[in-house]
């Protein structure tokens, strides 16, 4: 399904908005490899210096296919963005849009210049709802539109393409700006708002508040594409509620001739996406409505509140938590813990009835929990992620370190045939042993010798495979959860003896939202750990971004 923009013959009519699921360079890789559909990948949106963004929550969903986002655009920077984009393999009829922002005009060109060499187009961000000083402040103001555009057209010998707001009065006096500014392109538009979404008389978002996506804003998109076209001759990218090929047909006839989806994705595999666009393109050639099915309406980002019951010390730095009520989640599984204020991370559950966590003070977040008073009341999320499936004829051996006991505790509890690998800096680091003892055979690492081997797990996990026949290793099955470094340890030694498609690994707390928009955990492959995995297949596990 060839389609024809800005003198480029492109595979597919969709692109996906800046800021959802296209975030990390391996995630913009697979598409441009595996989602031919999708003719044009849209970036996260990139400044002249690095941003951390906003404390989680940052994306929260106030009803079936609708959310608000506060990212608070995260990025690298311009300079190792260029840097990573230059690794980038895009194909003869895909389009890479990079999508830049800045606080001045001068900062825009700065940005654009660093990243035009590896761009087929700019994305200039006037639009961005809940960033002060940024984006949709700079926007609103035609003259400041059009100046901004003129001087990155001027800068660089790419097309450019201002993405506009719809929260301004005169959006076609805009559009006009833009246009006389020299812009090739408009994108219409970025998300509503800002609005506000609260839980339990609290603020969700960190931010306070955060742009509207999702199904809920369509007709406001379809209206600002229309009054857009009214008033200037240019292509547009039409994106805001974009969920089926009806309304794909929508944005085409209010003059849109490409069409961005992101809000639509949320909960989706990367499989599942494949599968989605595939269908969106075939419905689009066949007059039919079918990719709607793959919309995850079930999707749930609403809270519950647990009540602290008991704060057990297991160290100087590490509690275990139990709460007054259990909780529905399978191996595998993990939860969202928020406290307003302070923010949310993602947990494996150590216990279902009642539910139990194990948290380690690596952070502002977790030294929070690990004093928490009986009687503190948290939220909880979820659960989120592929429930862990071994086969029933399989042997298990799990390895973990940190909280990563947790996830595999889970499998031992569940499944049969399971061996857990404890790894610790000392004995007075471990727990749940009695519990893990009574489900399965249990073997101990201690980096200092005062509980169990002296040294690293994978010592034990190196003595136990070269014990084995081959046979037997080929029987086996991993799950690998812990800190990145001992993850990737386990992997190294497992992949001597056995092969990759037996190998499963999660790494602590690296995902963000829990239903793979933000990109945050991304895999080297492209894989989102949050709803492809937590447990990703070896090799696609080791060295997890971060």
């Amino acid at each position: 399904m060839n389609i024809q923009f800005l003198g480029r013959s492109l595979s597919g009519p969709f692109t996906i908005p800046s800021g959802i699921v296209s975030t990390a360079v391996p995630v913009i890789q697979y598409i441009f490899d595996q989602i031919p559909e999708i003719g044009i990948v849209t970036t996260k949106s990139i400044g002249p210096v690095p941003r951390q963004g906003n404390l989680e929550p940052i994306v929260s969903q106030y009803a079936p296919g609708c959310y608000m986002n506060a990212v608070g655009l995260t990025n690298p920077g311009a300079q190792k963005s260029a840097e990573l984009f230059a690794t980038l393999q895009v194909p003869a009829d895909r389009f890479l849009l990079t999508s830049i922002f800045g606080g001045s005009v001068e900062e825009f060109v700065e940005v654009a210049k660093l990243l035009a060499e590896y761009s087929d187009g700019l994305e200039l961000n006037l639009s961005c709802p809940h960033a002060s000083g940024l984006g949709m402040a700079m926007g609103q103001d035609p003259a400041l539109v059009g100046e901004i555009t003129a001087a990155v057209k001027n800068a660089v010998g790419i097309p450019v393409i201002p993405k506009l707001s719809p929260n301004v009065p005169n959006l076609g006096e805009i559009a006009i700006a833009a246009a006389q500014g020299g812009a090739d392109a408009i994108c219409a538009v970025n998300t509503v708002g800002p609005g506000y979404h609260s839980s339990y008389a609290y603020p969700v978002l960190s931010n306070t508040y955060g742009g509207i996506s999702g199904k809920g804003i369509l007709p406001i998109g379809l209206k600002c594409v229309k009054e857009i076209t009214e008033v200037v001759d240019l292509p547009i990218i039409g994106c805001g509620g974009i969920s089926s090929a009806n309304d794909v047909r929508a944005y085409r006839d209010s003059g849109a001739s490409i069409f961005g989806v992101g809000s639509a994705l949320t909960g989706l595999t990367s499989e599942q996406m494949k599968g989605y666009f595939a269908a969106l393109g075939n419905d689009l050639s066949d007059d039919q409505n079918d990719a709607q099915s793959y919309i995850r309406y079930d999707v749930d980002m609403s809270f519950t509140p647990y009540n602290l019951v008991e704060n057990s010390p297991v160290s100087h730095d590490i509690s275990m938590l139990t709460f007054d009520r259990d909780i529905d989640i399978h191996a595998g599984e993990f939860i969202f813990l928020w406290i307003p204020g302070l923010g949310e991370k993602p947990f494996s559950v150590l216990s279902n009835d009642p539910m139990k966590l194990v948290v380690i003070d690596v952070g502002r977040f977790t030294s929070e929990l690990v004093k928490l008073e009986p009687g503190a009341t948290v939220y909880v999320r979820g659960p989120y992620g592929i429930p862990v499936e071994p086969p029933r004829e399989s042997r298990v051996i799990a390895v973990s370190g940190g909280t990563g006991l947790a996830a595999v505790y889970q499998i031992a509890r569940d499944y049969d045939k399971v061996e857990i690998l404890m790894g610790a800096r000392s004995k007075g680091r471990l727990y749940f042993l009695d519990e893990c003892a009574a489900c399965c055979n249990v073997s101990i690492a201690t980096d200092d010798g005062s509980e169990g081997h002296h040294g690293v797990v994978t010592d034990l996990l190196r003595e136990k495979l070269e014990a084995m026949t081959e046979d037997e290793r080929a029987a086996m099955v991993f799950y690998n959860c812990g800190p990145k470094a001992m993850v990737d340890a386990a992997v190294s030694v497992q992949l001597q003896f056995c092969s990759s498609q037996q190998i499963y690994s999660a790494i602590d707390y690296v995902t963000k939202c829990g239903v793979g928009v933000c990109g945050a955990c991304h895999a080297p492959d492209g894989k989102r750990l949050c709803v492809d995995g937590p447990f990703l297949q070896a090799p696609d596990s080791s060295h997890l971004a971060s």
